[in-house]
């Protein structure tokens, strides 16, 4: 059987230019995520869920963290989207393949391989050093990722899963943070170690000024957020699904609690969400709840 003539292929990329971006996470990391391709892309619209019922993913098994995200992938295609961002590491480690062969036919795209390509651009020893949760540490999926692209390199991981909870709560800064972030960093960076530190959660952007205050000053901070924003930006061109002007808006959908989410989004954010624009979602079940107001 013939396939679509290239007027009607033409007509149908039209029809999705307008399409949001998606974008899903185990909570409120990825809107760093979200921040970074707003500030990239402004001109689109997006579509973020947050799986808040079931936060946190990085002590989740990997068969567990596949599940969550296929649900979550499933609930963003039915809404009607042009590409899916997972903007959570844990969920990129554990899922991206999944997803990836679920829509054969759709950006799909994680923040793993956008972080690992800076990391490696960045280093000049050939020693890179990651920091993220326990699950992405446990996977090896960085590790794995660099000697794919390239051999030779070394790289050693720390998991800080305690950064989450600080982020989370807005202690950003202070004696608390510097005391974890000096215990997490112990002997990381001595004379012949590392010369690049990858964040690899979408939580870390939020410490990035106290953690630049920690590590040596030769030590460069690769932020995933942004080089997957970058990546999204380059893909979208490619596949001529960009939208040439106009200014792009937010839909947010959370899987519980929408004023906890709205108080914690604007730290990540650099702004209030907006109320009503927060809409409560149950993947468990397939189906909408009310919206709560």
């Amino acid at each position: 059987m013939a396939g679509p003539s290239k007027e009607h292929t033409d007509v149908i990329d039209a029809a999705r230019v307008d399409l949001p971006v998606g974008i899903f996470d185990s909570g409120v990391g990825g809107l760093t995520v979200l921040r970074a391709l707003r500030e990239t892309l402004p001109q689109e619209n997006y579509l973020y869920l947050g799986d808040t019922a079931r936060v946190p993913y990085g002590t989740r098994s990997p068969e567990t963290v596949r599940r969550y995200a296929r649900q979550a992938s499933r609930l963003l295609f039915e809404r009607g989207i042009k590409a899916l961002v997972v903007a959570c590491n844990t969920a990129s480690a554990a899922a991206i393949t999944a997803l990836r062969e679920d829509h054969p036919d759709t950006l799909v795209e994680g923040v793993i391989e956008p972080g690992a390509r800076a990391a490696l651009d960045a280093t000049r020893t050939g020693r890179i050093a990651v920091i993220a949760t326990e699950g992405t540490v446990q996977g090896g999926a960085y590790p794995r990722t660099v000697n794919a692209l390239r051999d030779g390199v070394s790289v050693e991981q720390r998991a800080c899963s305690l950064l989450v909870a600080l982020a989370e709560e807005g202690w950003i800064d202070g004696p608390v943070v510097a005391g974890a972030l000096e215990r997490y960093f112990d002997g990381l960076f001595e004379a012949d170690g590392a010369d690049v530190l990858l964040l690899g959660c979408t939580h870390f952007p939020v410490l990035s000024d106290a953690i630049r205050a920690t590590v040596p000053s030769h030590v460069q901070l690769v932020d995933s957020a942004a080089t997957t924003a970058a990546v999204v930006a380059r893909d979208l061109a490619a596949r001529k699904l960009l939208r040439a002007n106009g200014h792009g808006e937010v839909h947010y959908l959370v899987t519980d609690n929408v004023a906890r989410f709205e108080r914690t989004a604007a730290r990540f954010l650099g702004a209030a969400p907006g109320h009503a624009r927060i809409e409560l979602v149950d993947l468990n079940e397939g189906r909408e709840t009310e919206r709560q107001s």
